[in-house]
């Protein structure tokens, strides 16, 4: 746990205590989860497992008050795994007092943000930290503190962050599968001699125009995206994450035309290592009320490119990416996604299902699979050639 998350939790409180506090609203909601994975292929690591048990619990408290004008928000979360000590873990996902007036609002705490339009990666996405013990592919995130101002205008939503504290990612430890025992984050460094107090800062800009969604946004700080410095331990190769100060510029736009949905997200990230120029953008074709049904089956194709070719760490620098996305809109909420992702530098492949179905009012069930293909040492999907794994998540929503 970051000792950052503890200034932020008093800072939250601070701004609760200073108002008349009667509650108009209190609410508890939340979920307790059992998960399962089952890896069909013998791990490349000694000390990983084919099998994997764990459980996990979010609580939600919610209060609001001043005629819901104030709101106080409470969500942390705990996992328990039964082989891996990093991903038995803990954290605030959400401490934050928000205040709305008609034409601005602020947000003071731990909160998370997410910033971007694109289906299978989020460049723009800069404001939290990835929680990857939860999973590879970066869509869990860590909570942030933060003091968040939120202009409302015609003309468009200016937002101003000041980010006090950084949160370093999050890494499977040795016996953590699908993960890379080789990483030490123990001796994670940084670029700034402020090192994880360094204060960080972002403005964005979005405007909704007709069919026409846009964002402008920059962030000045401490990257998210860990570097990996090699280095030689005990006679074995480890992976030290090196942390750069970046400023970042981001650009979003989404065109609702029809049954099409157009999604682009660019990004120059400058840095003293190697400034670069990434995009990611597509299109998502919609089927609504297939064979005279209430079901929707959405086509996805998108396109990743990063200016740095094979020099990149991201694992998408030049890959094509196609899904597809079936909604039944039923009662049980029944989804399914399945997406596969071709590297056109390294010929590698993986590929993904997500399918989800509520039973009843309080259970849910998920079911994800992954599939890794790849015969290239410099290839980051390497690491996870014999990772093919299974995935089975019963949740209890309260």
């Amino acid at each position: 746990m970051n000792k950052h998350l503890t200034l932020s939790a008093v800072i939250g409180l601070a701004g609760i205590m200073a108002q008349p506090v009667i509650a108009n609203e209190f609410e508890v909601r939340g979920n307790i989860e059992v998960q399962g994975r089952y890896f069909f292929e013998e791990a490349l690591h000694a000390t990983q497992h084919n099998t994997q048990l764990s459980a996990a619990a979010s609580p939600e408290f919610f209060w609001s008050w001043n005629n819901a004008n104030d709101s106080f928000e409470f969500v942390p979360f705990a996992r328990v795994d039964q082989h891996d000590e990093e991903r038995t873990h803990w954290d605030i996902r959400e401490l934050s007092w928000v205040h709305v007036s008609d034409v601005w609002e602020t947000r003071v705490g731990v909160r998370r943000v997410f910033w971007g339009v694109t289906e299978f990666q989020h460049l723009v996405d800069i404001i939290n930290q990835s929680d990857s013990v939860e999973d590879i592919d970066n869509e869990d995130k860590l909570g942030q503190q933060m003091v968040n101002f939120s202009l409302v205008q015609d003309w468009g939503i200016v937002d101003f962050f000041i980010l006090p504290g950084f949160r370093e990612r999050t890494f499977t430890g040795e016996e953590g599968r699908p993960g890379i025992p080789q990483i030490n984050h123990d001796k994670a460094f940084y670029e700034s001699s402020d090192e994880d107090e360094h204060l960080d800062w972002a403005v964005r800009w979005s405007q909704s125009i007709d069919d026409y969604e846009v964002a402008l946004s920059w962030f000045e700080g401490t990257s998210r995206d860990p570097v990996f410095v090699s280095n030689l331990s005990q006679g074995s190769i480890e992976l030290i994450p090196y942390y750069q100060l970046i400023s970042q510029l981001g650009i979003e736009f989404q065109a609702n035309l029809e049954e099409y949905l157009w999604k682009l997200e660019t990004i120059y990230n400058n840095n003293k290592t190697e400034s670069y120029w990434a995009l990611q953008g597509g299109l998502e074709y919609t089927q609504y009320g297939i064979f005279e049904s209430s079901a929707d089956l959405g086509w996805l194709a998108e396109y990743g490119w990063d200016e740095r070719g094979k020099n990149s760490v991201a694992n998408n620098q030049n890959d094509l990416f196609v899904g597809t996305r079936l909604a039944l809109n039923d009662i049980q909420s029944t989804e399914l996604l399945m997406g596969l992702s071709y590297d056109m530098d390294y010929s590698s492949s993986s590929f993904l299902v997500e399918a989800s179905r509520r039973f009843g009012n309080s259970f849910k069930l998920s079911l994800d699979v992954r599939l890794f293909e790849s015969e290239n040492l410099r290839d980051p999907v390497y690491q996870f050639r014999q990772d093919d794994h299974v995935q089975l998540t019963a949740q209890y929503f309260y």
